[in-house]
């Protein structure tokens, strides 16, 4: 991922800069990027590694 920094005045920032990074950055980068955030934030409320695991609940019903 390049590394883009541009400074100007908080009272002219846009949301253009941000749009033209991540669009420039392709569905890869940006799938990445999101999954760092989300890994972050595991370890950040101290959940168990295993919380990012498919839950998967099996449940049995018979017929009586």
């Amino acid at each position: 991922m390049e590394k883009r920094i541009e400074v100007r005045p908080i009272e002219q920032g846009t949301e253009d800069f941000d749009l033209e990074f991540w669009q420039a950055q392709g569905p890869s980068a940006i799938f990445q990027a999101a999954w760092d955030l989300v890994e972050t934030a595991v370890k950040v409320k101290g959940l168990p590694d295993d919380a990012l695991r498919l839950q998967r609940t099996v449940r049995v019903v018979r017929q009586a």
